[in-house]
């Protein structure tokens, strides 16, 4: 399977004594997925975004783009920032003439329109008179009108409404679906995640705690209750529940007598890891860098 996006030991600092924002960090992210990635606040999600799109340059390490560093792929990347940067004084026809202008080997015209048309939105209007979610909208116009192989998205929905999300959500995923379009997406709401997304990179520390398909990552977990001794198996978190605990632990093998054992939805495995940043990683073979996959079998 080829790659869209591969980091190996990748490192950004924002000053010379500044705490790094990444700090050896390395990923592999295969083409076709529709990948989450969460952390916490200040984990380094928009920094990781921004580096990919070109926009900031990493201390040191490697990031490669659809097999090429980020400023060369750049023509083939749709970025979505969580300002969404539109010209308040353009209309919506003038934001979308733009984007025809600065993309004209892979602009669809059609395309972009109708996802402005889908907001019942004239296309007159100025941008500085647009809400929030409408100024969400053209700005995912402009980005699925590129008809981009790689999109990176930082909070994009964050500041819709429950029906608006749904619809836009609805639209990028179609989008996907037909033309294999890679999606690189960081959000808190966990629920969009796990209905949109068949991928997980989780961000802390700088480096990615969890990486893989999200299958996979629910798969090797297991959400046990009772009381017993869970010594031989890797603990994520462990808390008091009734007479006994609840915890979130590696299948490592099988689970003694007094445990009710269940799998994990996606928020218990996601807050789990948050909660318990001492956790081991888990990156899965197909997400691991090359690096990290040759230092395995090597």
């Amino acid at each position: 399977m080829n790659t869209a996006l591969e980091a190996t030991g990748l490192v950004k600092r924002y000053g010379r004594h500044a705490t790094a924002a990444l700090d050896d960090c390395s990923f592999r992210l295969p083409e076709g997925r529709i990948s989450a990635l969460v952390g916490p606040n200040g984990a380094g999600k928009s920094t990781l975004l921004a580096i990919a799109a070109g926009l900031l340059r990493q201390t040191s390490g490697q990031l490669r783009v659809l097999g090429a560093g980020p400023g060369e792929a750049r023509a083939r990347v749709g970025y979505l920032s969580q300002d969404k940067p539109l010209h308040p004084q353009l209309s919506i026809a003038d934001t979308l003439r733009m984007g025809a202008e600065l993309n004209p080997d892979r602009w669809d015209a059609a395309y972009a329109a109708g996802i402005v048309e889908q907001g019942s939105l004239d296309p007159r209007t100025k941008v500085r008179a647009l809400s929030g979610g409408q100024r969400t909208r053209v700005a995912l116009a402009i980005t699925l009108g590129k008809r981009p192989e790689l999109m990176l998205l930082d909070e994009p929905m964050a500041d819709l409404d429950p029906l608006a999300r749904h619809e836009l959500m609805g639209t990028l995923m179609a989008d996907a679906a037909e033309h294999g379009t890679t999606v690189l997406m960081s959000s808190h709401i966990v629920a969009e995640l796990a209905d949109a997304c068949d991928h997980l990179l989780l961000l802390g520390g700088g480096r990615i705690r969890l990486g893989g398909g999200i299958d996979d990552l629910i798969g090797a977990h297991s959400l046990v209750t009772g009381r017993g001794d869970l010594s031989k198996h890797t603990v994520v978190e462990s808390r008091a529940s009734g007479r006994g605990v609840t915890a979130l632990i590696r299948r490592d093998g099988p689970v003694g007598e007094g445990w009710q054992v269940q799998e994990p939805s996606l928020e218990e495995l996601l807050l789990a890891h948050l909660r318990s940043p001492q956790a081991p990683a888990l990156i899965t073979p197909s997400t691991a860098s090359t690096a990290d996959r040759t230092a395995v079998t090597a």
